[in-house]
């Protein structure tokens, strides 16, 4: 492919990098407001809330591979990928839009039974783009650092999505009286924005001749997957550091509206929870591409993740001690996010390009929906562990206009939810992330390798 023997063009740089529109924006706003709408607007029990979000990520992990393989077999027979991205992004606002759609009055049973199923799609479709975005950046360029550059602005648009998602639903929801209204709104008008991140960054899908297209059955999909965890060592290692470090954000993602609510005392506090977060994030992801170019993404990927723990480690002192200086602790925790989103998914695109160098085969997409499996598994195993700590503390779920009184143990679970639990997350994850041993020299094309070679 010719992108490979060139430096990424700053429009192809550009037009990826709106695609986090989409992925920002589903990743952040379920993970943020879902269990909160169903333990505290629809009456349904924390550790059934937990299961809802469970389900659509379990369904999420078997069907991630199926469609990496898939995807590859769609550009051996089409010459791109962009046929499933522009599926996903068609389809995924409808289906956005049903999982806030619940009637009203239909019991918190059959809330759960509807969620549940709009949800399951709306991961579905979200999936149909995802796993070929991520497989992109293996295709669009060989360079190691136009990867970190590649990557870098992608994560500029994910931040800037976190504070658009994060901080602005939840001020549509409180527009009105009516909480399911709210969630409605919102619902809208954050579907229309994520499906129309993810058309516009199809169109930076390479476009190749075809070939002849292999036929992948369901058991050689799952076989194909299987067979990349065996064969790259290092695939293994940084997956496994990303999906214990999704728990932990998605853990602390799903409990900020709880801190906000019952620890600070004003639901409106999420979005400033947000914005202390973003803000720093915004100004750091550009650094932690300088940073990785000096030292190398592995060693910058230890630093921000270290950052990362100490932070949430910091605001246990919200036990004793709540208040407005939790947004010091935030504000150091976000700085830190930017470099755990930009460097490792800077460092799978090597690791495919490693895994084809030594292999010779061209397993993006399978790479990519594995990989697409992992991360979510994370994310919503946060979610659940979160509504696991709610229900052993005694959280009291409560239906839209019943105000609920939470036992002191409740908070004292919040907080540790939000600290001490993601902190233990991220210090598994380094002890994974030991293991990865990929440098510049293994993955760089030769043309491409400075004259300053980087060193373990």
């Amino acid at each position: 492919m010719d992108a490979m023997a060139q430096t990424v063009s700053r429009r192809s740089i550009a037009t990826y990098a709106v695609g986090s529109l989409g992925t920002g924006g589903f990743g952040t706003l379920p993970g943020l407001v879902l269990v909160y709408y169903l333990t505290d607007t629809l009456g349904v029990a924390a550790l059934a809330a937990g299961l809802v979000v469970t389900l659509a990520k379990i369904w999420d992990v078997i069907i991630d591979p199926v469609i990496g393989a898939r995807s590859d077999a769609s550009l051996a027979a089409t010459g791109s990928r962009r046929r499933f991205m522009v599926l996903g992004g068609v389809a995924l606002p409808i289906f956005f839009v049903l999982t806030f759609a619940v009637p009203a009055g239909i019991g918190p049973v059959a809330s759960a039974v509807w969620v549940a199923l709009a949800f399951l799609l709306c991961a579905t479709a979200f999936s149909l783009f995802q796993v070929p975005y991520i497989a992109l950046p293996a295709e669009l360029t060989a360079g190691y650092d136009d990867r970190t550059r590649l990557l870098t602005w992608r994560v500029v648009v994910l931040t800037l999505a976190i504070l658009l998602f994060g901080a602005g639903g939840p001020v549509l929801r409180g527009l009105g009286d009516d909480p399911r209204a709210g969630y409605l709104l919102m619902a809208v008008v954050a579907g229309l924005v994520i499906g129309g991140g993810m058309l516009i960054s199809s169109r930076v899908a390479p476009v190749a001749s075809p070939g002849a297209a292999p036929t992948t059955s369901l058991a050689e999909s799952y076989r194909g997957g299987l067979a990349a965890l065996r064969s790259s060592q290092p695939f293994r290692a940084l997956l496994a550091t990303f999906v214990l470090q999704g728990l932990a954000t998605g853990l602390m993602l799903a409990g900020a509206q709880y801190v906000a609510t019952w620890v600070l005392r004003s639901e409106d506090a999420v979005t400033l929870l947000f914005a202390a977060l973003i803000a720093p994030a915004l100004l750091l992801a550009p650094v932690w591409g300088r940073v990785s170019r000096r030292v190398g993404k592995h060693r910058a990927f230890v630093v921000a993740s270290v950052l990362f723990s100490l932070a949430a480690l910091s605001m246990l002192g919200l036990l004793w001690a709540p208040g407005a200086w939790v947004y010091i602790p935030v504000a150091v925790a976000g700085g830190a996010y930017a470099g755990m989103q930009s460097l490792p998914m800077a460092m799978l695109p090597d690791v495919i390009s490693h895994d084809e160098r030594v292999t010779g085969l061209s397993r993006a997409g399978i790479f990519g929906g594995v990989w697409t499996a992992g991360e979510t598994t994370g994310m919503a195993f946060g979610a659940t562990a979160l509504t696991i700590v709610l229900a052993l503390s005694g959280y009291v779920e409560s239906v839209a206009g019943v105000a609920a009184v939470q036992p002191d143990a409740a908070i004292d679970g919040i907080v540790l939810s939000f600290s001490v639990v993601p902190a233990a997350f991220m210090l598994a994850s380094l002890l994974l992330l030991r293991r990865y041993r990929l440098r510049r020299a293994d993955t760089d094309e030769p043309q491409l390798i400075p004259t300053s070679q980087e060193t373990p």
